[in-house]
């Protein structure tokens, strides 16, 4: 192929990928005088700015100011509100006093409700939340707002839900499912969540049974910019990571949509969710789901969508959402594989084939995925050693990290195209012959294991059409042959991004070996360049080139700033304090306290304290003793029932403090309930950690504790009391963190620990 020719297929391959991106979201305009019936990414952005100028977990002072401005906007509305409130422990052992904001807008019929859901509360204890989740409770406001504007009455009532707890284990989505009386009224649920402060949201949909009627229903409701496929549901159900709607599914069995955006993913649960971090084309997408969503599902009958069959489904550019049943998952790919062996067959018959040159191609095939495989999965530990502060970024997405995305990218084809141009006297036609093999090994693969991604068939649909084509002109046409390859790159470029996007650095391997197999997929286009060697030197470039910004964009600095923790920990048993800090590589302002010796006390990871990543402290040191008062814990019954022990003692805070962290070494414990609440046996049973349950108090309200142990079990409970007021706190003198800084997210941390424990024989 003519250079020419071969630099100009390539750039309309990256226009194919750089148009695919920026068709999957709208644009942001100002739109403040956009018509009162629509949806306003302005006027959305001001609840955003309101809701999010301070912190507001759930104890902390500016909940309450949340909770009254979401109150009120919805009052303005016309419409009634209602609080729902109650103690509720979770699947994770944690327990609040969340207070659920609801509203309803009367339907003409009496058939099952839609519910709108997002909650209010954000992430202890630094996050002010513009994102997660005042992006979606804006949304919803913004979105009624205009529905309500048109004052036609929808068949169905709809409610609208703003839950609180979310961020400490469900809880508010738990109380209203279990106690509130609208919950069995509910019929579908559509959710707005983030996990980070940019980037398209993904539709995924979450079902007992089958997604036939829901898929269909949202084809039907047409949203403008759905990003939606069938492998994001997949992939979430293997994480530990759970949204609202859940409950709602293992509680109630309903059904619902689940939107979220992950990109900038390192302004997750930090200091730097506000405002003015928040993408406006973000904010614009949310609105694009939900006006055409709430039009439709107001008005279909949400008793017929349940549905035992299951849909494949995915998205592409130009054609919207594509979906297909499960049943075509096996003869889909069945056809493939005949197409595979008829093509194979014709190749060899009219000597277009080479059986020792396709045995051959494997070899480049496996080298690349072999040595990209292996570039991905060391790339995260090599870059954590280079920059020991990356350690300090738990959920491993850095501020530099699309850079290094993109230069894995360039390295891992620079490493395909060199590996092929060692191969470039076989055949186009033979090398094929590896790739499609592997990829109909692996589509097999995904259709036993993985269902919801069988999509991946479809490109290789296209390379069979491709191989057909080379297999009857010596030079095919450069523009059919990029057509030809649409598929892949539309399909799998979002999935090369993603993957080391929402799941860290750590997935690079994700990124390396997905590049890796569109490679292949494009083989009959790239096996026409002339030029291999001079195109892997350029991807190698473009990773030097790319690598060098990623280490001059390393640091930190006042806008993204580096995660530090410091707190102090008083034992009240030994009568000693502590300083500890979760920080592999502490900055100037916590190792006045930590000094310059890397040592820890290992007591101090005896009970590990919850949190997101299981995160130990790294470093201690001796701190000064402050007349501290730790909780007061009373036995209100220790007593015998046949062969069981109940013991129940009441805890109660003598200071101002934000959570409660009960521990215990036990594992045969017969039954816990904590203020009345039984926590789940399942719960009990499948405790990793000494954990027992964690109190988030409201109120410095008090803990009541039952615990029931075989008569003759020794108990040991260990209380450790926290408040997150280690900077303001007048015994201390700890001053604010640098401007080039911020609290370290997912730990308990700026925080005053006491630590007690009580032994039962």
């Amino acid at each position: 192929m003519k250079r020419f020719s071969s630099t100009l297929s390539f750039l309309l391959l990256l226009a194919a990928i750089y148009w695919g991106f920026h068709t999957s979201m709208p644009v942001y305009e100002e739109d403040i005088s956009a018509p009162e019936s629509s949806f306003s990414t302005d006027r959305a952005l001001k609840h955003v700015k309101a809701l999010s100028q301070e912190p507001h977990a759930i104890g902390f002072p500016g909940h309450e100011k949340v909770q009254d401005y979401i109150v009120s906007e919805l009052t303005i509305m016309g419409l009634k509100t209602s609080l729902q409130t109650g103690y509720s422990v979770g699947d994770w052992g944690n327990m609040s006093k969340p207070i659920n904001i609801l509203a309803r807008i009367e339907g003409t019929e009496n058939g099952k409700a839609l519910l709108l859901l997002s909650h209010y509360d954000s992430h202890p204890h630094s996050s002010l939340g513009a994102s997660d989740a005042g992006s979606g409770v804006a949304t919803i406001l913004e979105s009624v707002r205009a529905f309500l504007s048109e004052e036609k009455k929808p068949k169905n009532d709809i409610i609208i839900l703003f839950t609180d707890g979310e961020e400490l284990g469900l809880n508010g989505a738990d109380l209203f499912v279990s106690e509130h009386e609208w919950a069995k009224e509910v019929g579908l649920v559509l959710n707005f969540e983030a996990r980070g402060s940019g980037g398209p949201s993904y539709t995924f949909m979450e079902t007992n049974r089958g997604n036939q009627h829901l898929v269909s229903e949202f084809i039907k409701a047409n949203p403008k910019f759905p990003m939606a496929n069938s492998l994001y549901y997949s992939i979430y159900k293997m994480l530990p990571n759970d949204t609202d709607l859940t409950v709602f599914r293992e509680v109630r069995d309903i059904q619902g949509f689940n939107f979220a955006f992950i990109d900038d993913h390192f302004d997750y649960h930090t200091a730097q969710d506000s405002y003015e971090r928040l993408d406006k084309n973000t904010l614009a997408h949310q609105g694009s789901y939900l006006s055409p969503l709430l039009n439709h599902f107001s008005n279909v009958e949400l008793n017929q969508l349940p549905s035992l069959n299951d849909y494949v489904y995915f998205n592409i550019p130009l054609f919207g959402v594509i979906s297909y049943p499960f049943d075509w998952i096996w003869p889909m790919l069945g056809l493939a594989v005949l197409l595979f062996v008829l093509v194979l067959s014709y190749g060899l018959k009219k000597k277009q084939l080479s059986p020792k040159a396709s045995l051959i191609g494997f070899i480049p095939l496996l080298l690349s995925i072999i040595s990209n495989g292996l570039i991905g999965y060391f790339s995260w530990p090599v870059l954590k050693w280079a920059y020991p502060n990356y350690n300090d970024i738990l959920h491993g997405f850095t501020y530099n990290g699309y850079a290094y995305i993109l230069a894995f990218l360039c390295l891992s084809l620079a490493v395909c195209f060199g590996v092929y141009h060692k191969f470039r006297k076989i055949a186009t036609a033979d090398l094929v012959v590896a790739p499609l093999l592997f990829w109909l090994l692996l589509c097999g693969a995904i259709a036993e294991y993985l269902p919801g991604a069988s999509f991946f068939v479809l490109p290789v649909f296209a390379l069979l059409a491709a191989w057909y084509v080379i297999l009857n002109q010596k030079a095919p046409n450069v523009l059919l042959m990029v057509f030809l390859g649409l598929p892949a790159v539309w399909l799998y470029a979002p999935l090369v991004k993603g993957f080391p996007v929402g799941l860290g650095l750590k997935m690079m391997i994700g990124c390396t070996l997905l590049v890796t197999l569109t490679f292949v997929l494009l083989l009959p286009l790239f096996g026409m360049y002339t030029h291999k060697k001079k195109w892997a030197y350029l991807g190698l470039f473009a990773f030097i080139g790319t690598m060098a910004y990623a280490h001059i964009h390393s640091g930190f600095d006042t806008e993204n700033g580096k995660p530090s923790s410091l707190v102090y920990v008083l034992n009240e048993d030994t009568k000693t304090a502590q300083w500890a800090s979760y920080d592999q590589v502490p900055i100037e302002w916590n190792r006045a306290f930590l000094g310059n010796e890397n040592k820890i006390d290992e007591q101090l990871n005896q009970h590990l304290i919850s949190s997101k990543y299981n995160t130990l402290f790294k470093r201690s040191a001796e701190a000064p003793l402050k007349s501290l008062e730790g909780p007061k814990i009373e036995t209100v019954r220790d007593t015998l029932i046949g062969n069981d022990r109940i013991i129940e003692l009441c805890i109660t805070p003598q200071r101002n403090v934000n959570r409660l962290d009960i521990f215990t070494e036990s594992m045969n414990l017969e039954k816990v309930k904590i203020n009345q609440l039984e926590l789940s046996p399942f719960y009990l049973e499948d405790r990793k950690t000494s954990k027992l349950v964690t109190h988030y108090i409201t109120d410095n309200a008090y803990t009541e504790i039952e615990i029931t142990v075989a008569k003759d079990s020794i108990l040991e409970l260990t209380f450790q009391e926290a408040s997150n007021d280690l900077l303001d706190h007048p015994l201390f003198n700890v001053p604010k963190r640098p401007e080039t800084s911020i609290p370290m997210p997912f730990v308990l941390n700026d925080a005053i620990i006491t630590t007690k424990s009580i032994r039962f024989e």
